[in-house]
């Protein structure tokens, strides 16, 4: 069990991988290598010190400083540079020096995509802003790699991975434009043949991480048709190699609500020289097989994966956070994390993060269990709007709840909690809003079938679960979850299109509330067989009543979990079979 709370001032300063042994018994159970677990140990323990550490003591700091434009020099020349406090400087050369966006091309070996994500979540504690940054560079890097011309691939490689910050170059991403917004098909940046090469003119309105040397655009070529069939990805170097401006004018920094550390801006682009990534030229000098949307949709979709994960890092900060301040914080004599409801809060924060850290963790797993490679990917392709949805949505609730233990402290900027529910409410916009990405979970179903390898997913977690009494009611309300899921899907399936996209987010939560279950049953069987621990069953029965909601809420059952099980489930204690 882990020390009392009140030990602590706050969660800065903390080892945030050796509290959270949550994180430590996903490892163990998702690297069933031990050479890929020591990996994991060797990387994850360092990034636990280095977060909660210096990153976590300086974001406090660049939040309050966030970037300045600094449009024109002294003499009226267009610089556009962007200004930053050193303290967002040093955490982005401390991260890249631990290998944050280069670690699968320097560590000799492969890197799981559950090491990755555990970096990630660890990363996002401290501050989901750096890892916008960062986590971009790292998808322009893939797309570098597979597409980038073969005379400019190597160089723009070795920067977007160098372990050394004074050459590591960083990427971003154009998506997005005022008349458009989440309708891309009515973007109108165009791309204009030169030589082997393009020139792009158009504005972009939401591009962060705007001081990036190579950025992932969105263009529409001369001559393509209308619509997201005529778009093409393209890629755009900031500068020139002899240092001047890439056709890149920078309008304005966006004054916004949150996540202010990294600088997001309007970009007008005027000629910027640029490359397309795949695709090819026909005889008349117009794009091919661009393919456009798609190539663009995989940098996407990783993000949202990211996006997903900077949700849990916001939960899993407000969580201990609120542990830490309801164990000093006295009131009426006591302790307030003494008192029922806060223990209530307390432990739902807990129950909630851990299910959305079982069903995010599983998109970077999820061909552990599937019968083949294509099962996998359709497990994938489904779980990970649904994570991205729930697990950014459960971050603003947390920070909320995690806001309100503190009481009129937490409304204040100069304690932690303000910033994470500022930060909070970015996600559930970024890389798609919730509408958005509840209509992609349709597109999964109606074009992919994508949620019958979910439900295969669900019936192995039925299939293999423990038949122990403490998980019976677990068991019971997943299978009974099942069933009505699979009515449900087969009702929506035939609904018309008005009825389904009214119904996109209703089905999306119905599915990731069934999957959180069947993922906490499978982690919960796991404990009682390997430590013969119950409180990941006890985690398991409380998320269960979401699932089949318990009568005159909850007022006749008499539940004392969260009051005789409170230091077990919020300390991770071991609880014996009940």
């Amino acid at each position: 069990m882990l020390p009392d709370y009140a030990e602590h001032d706050g969660a800065i300063g903390l080892d945030w991988y050796a509290t959270d042994p949550n994180l430590r018994s996903l490892l163990d159970r998702l690297l069933t290598d031990d050479g890929d677990r020591a990996f994991a140990e060797e990387h994850v323990s360092t990034y636990g010190v280095l977060c909660g550490g210096p990153l976590a003591r300086r974001a406090e700091v660049s939040d309050k400083h966030g970037p300045v434009l600094r449009r024109y020099d002294e003499w009226g020349v267009e610089v556009d540079e962007i200004e930053h406090h050193p303290g967002w400087l040093e955490s982005k050369a401390d991260l890249v020096r631990a290998g944050f966006t280069g670690l699968s091309h320097h560590a000799g070996r492969p890197v799981p995509a559950v090491v990755t994500a555990a970096l990630s979540y660890l990363v996002c504690q401290a501050e989901t802003a750096i890892y916008c940054g960062l986590g971009m560079t790292s998808g322009a890097a893939d797309i570098v790699e597979r597409y980038a011309p073969d005379d400019v691939r190597d160089d723009l490689m070795h920067r977007l991975t160098s372990l050394d910050p004074d050459e590591a170059w960083e990427g971003g991403m154009f998506l997005t434009e005022r008349q458009g917004g989440s309708d891309v098909g009515a973007n109108t940046t165009r791309a204009v043949p030169d030589g082997d090469e393009w020139r792009l003119y158009g504005e972009k309105h939401f591009c962060s991480n705007v001081d990036a040397e190579v950025f992932i655009v969105l263009a529409r070529p001369e001559g393509a048709p209308e619509g997201t069939r005529g778009l093409a990805t393209f890629i755009v170097p900031r500068v020139m190699p002899d240092g001047t401006a890439n056709g890149f004018h920078i309008k304005r920094l966006k004054p916004k609500l949150g996540t202010r550390a990294v600088p997001t801006a309007e970009v007008e682009l005027v000629g910027a020289r640029a490359w397309l990534a795949g695709g090819t030229r026909g005889e008349s000098g117009e794009a091919q097989d661009v393919r456009g949307l798609n190539r663009m949709m995989e940098m996407v979709n990783g993000s949202r994966f990211g996006v997903a994960l900077m949700g849990l890092g916001i939960h899993r900060r407000s969580f201990l956070e609120a542990a830490i301040y309801a164990a000093r914080r006295e009131q009426w004599g006591q302790r307030i994390d003494s008192y029922p409801m806060v223990r209530e809060t307390l432990v739902d924060l807990l129950v909630e993060l851990e299910a959305g850290m079982a069903l995010t963790f599983e998109c970077a797993s999820a061909a552990r269990t599937t019968a083949d490679a294509e099962e996998g990917r359709l497990l994938r392709r489904i779980l990970v709007p649904l994570a991205k949805v729930r697990a950014t949505r459960e971050a603003v609730n947390a920070a909320s709840q995690a806001l309100e233990v503190f009481g009129g402290n937490g409304y204040m900027e100069d304690w932690p909690m303000a910033r994470q529910l500022r930060d909070a409410q970015c996600h559930t916009i970024w890389e798609g809003t919730e509408n958005i990405c509840c209509l992609d979970v349709r597109r999964a179903i109606r074009s992919h079938d994508a949620h019958t390898a979910l439900l295969a997913r669900v019936a192995r977690a039925l299939d293999s679960a423990a038949p122990a009494p403490v998980l019976a009611p677990v068991i019971d309300a997943v299978a009974t979850s099942l069933t009505d899921t699979k009515e449900a899907l087969a009702h929506y399936q035939a609904a018309d299109d008005d009825m389904q996209l009214l119904n996109a987010k209703r089905v999306t939560h119905l599915l990731a509330d069934l999957t959180e279950g069947a993922l906490l049953l499978d982690e919960a069987t796991w404990h009682l067989a390997r430590d013969n621990d119950a409180r990941k069953a006890l985690i398991a029965r409380r998320f269960a009543r979401r699932l089949v909601p318990s009568r005159a809420r909850g007022l006749l059952d008499d539940d004392r979990t969260v009051l005789d099980s409170f230091e077990a489930i919020v300390r991770y204690g071991t609880v014996a079979w009940l």
